[in-house]
């Protein structure tokens, strides 16, 4: 993790496509194993093989019939590829076309890997297939919108877990949207309760019934995911995340990602291999 790469959204050959697709052959073509960040999303469907990705530094297994899904802005690295088959779907926050699927894209917690049921892969398959040939057509010959549709129905019919109770619950989003907005600044539970106006019990039961987390360990972990970026990407030292993350000093911030990730920022940055 020593050096990470930035990569931005550059289509080849479809200088205005907002979806673009490859093939897990491709990618072996272009990965160093080095870790990298990109401003679009990475949405890959693996149809064979088994390998390993990292996400927001978290190790996750690459099966058969599984998806993985890499938000902008996240730390990954595709660790062990070798004998994935499959496809990935490249594409930029704007590109998704139904209500449902732009809140699933514009969500700040997305679900970095998940099995897909058996039940469900052939129309899985079906979805993936329709885009691939969309987006394989020359755009002189295709109408612009047709691989960001089919985008979105591949992703319906992905169905990533707990998608649905999160377009759904209606305090949970509020909250959601909230603690994005507002984690730099505002760390305590009590702030977002008395500002969508919710009692803090109230606020909590419905980010558990969501997450399986209170609202305030839910906030502990985007901060402090958000410090592992900061300490990853920028290499900012403990002075540095203090002020970008709203702590007073490095000293109370050091305490907080000790009690968050069980180690003080230096340690963490020399274990995980940042220099």
């Amino acid at each position: 993790m020593s050096v990470i790469r930035q990569m931005t959204y550059q289509p080849a050959g479809h200088h205005a496509a907002a979806v673009e697709t490859m093939t897990f052959d491709h990618l072996r073509r272009l990965n160093d194993g080095g870790t990298q960040r990109a401003d679009f999303h990475v949405l890959a469907v693996v149809a064979a093989g088994h390998g390993t990705v990292t996400v927001d530094f978290l190790h996750h297994p690459l099966k058969k019939r599984s998806a993985v899904w890499i938000p902008p802005g996240a730390v990954h690295r595709w660790d062990d590829i070798a004998g994935v088959a499959g496809h990935l779907m490249l594409f930029v926050p704007t590109a998704p076309v139904t209500h449902a699927t732009r809140e699933l894209v514009a969500s700040p917690d997305l679900v970095a890997h998940w099995s897909i049921p058996d039940a469900d892969w052939p129309f899985v398959e079906t979805a993936r297939d329709h885009l691939l040939l969309e987006a394989s057509a020359p755009p002189e010959t295709a109408p612009t919108e047709l691989p960001q549709i089919l985008l979105s129905a591949l992703i319906a019919r992905l169905r990533p877990p707990h998608a649905q109770a999160r377009f759904t619950h209606p305090v949970f989003r509020l909250f959601r949207s909230s603690v994005e907005a507002h984690f730099r600044e505002h760390h305590d539970a009590g702030y977002y309760a008395r500002t969508l106006g919710y009692a803090p019990r109230t606020l909590s039961r419905a980010v558990q019934q969501v997450t399986g987390r209170t609202a305030k360990a839910y906030i502990v972990d985007r901060i402090a995911l958000e410090a592992k970026r900061l300490l990853a990407h920028d290499r900012l030292t403990a002075a540095h995340c203090a002020a970008t993350l709203g702590f007073p000093d490095a000293s109370n911030f050091s305490v907080f990602f000790r009690n968050a990730t069980g180690m003080r920022p230096g340690a963490w940055q020399v274990a995980a291999g940042v220099e």
